[in-house]
């Protein structure tokens, strides 16, 4: 017996399921920045210090060493991963609870938040700002740069025609 669907709910199904992998990717990275504290807190500290750098005096200005502002962008950043968490995990239950126009804005803004981080974040700033580039040690860019992309990706989907209730 043949089942009917929308004309578009395989790109809703698919808006939802790249919505929850990065919900439960940043909320796996942000139990463990919690959970283990002191690993990437040595991370961002390196990196803002730059003490892994090429150690050019024309970029060693912008070199943060107090730990206690190295500690606080840190909890910071844990702050962001956990709020987008919960943000991209309401947008999958919405996905799920087929409340597409909805999903799609809950979606957007977690996402968003995702590119936010991992691209103005850790590329441009840690990246670019502090030179993580340069470290051989304490580059992040890699990964950064993959989370990015596929938070690129997940947004697209999301925004593509039809994947709300109301869309042709």
């Amino acid at each position: 017996m043949p089942t009917t669907t929308t004309p578009h709910a395989g790109l809703r199904l698919a808006a939802g399921v790249l919505t929850g992998i990065l919900a439960l990717y940043i909320a796996l990275v942000a139990l463990g920045n919690i959970t283990d504290f002191g690993t990437n807190q040595q991370f961002v500290r390196h990196v803002l210090a730059m003490d892994t750098t090429f150690k050019d005096d024309d970029l060693m200005w912008r070199a943060i060493t107090s730990t206690a502002l190295e500690d606080t962008a840190y909890v910071l950043i844990i702050v962001w991963e956990t709020a987008a968490a919960l943000v991209l995990m309401w947008g999958t239950w919405l996905w799920a609870r087929r409340r597409h126009d909805l999903a799609r804005r809950v979606s957007t803004y977690g996402l968003l938040m995702m590119l936010l981080l991992f691209g103005a974040g850790f590329i441009a700033i840690g990246g670019e700002w502090f030179a993580m580039w340069q470290s051989k040690t304490w580059n992040g860019l890699d990964a950064a740069t993959r989370v990015f992309l596929l938070s690129g990706v997940a947004l697209i989907v999301n925004q593509l025609p039809g994947g709300g209730r109301h869309d042709a």
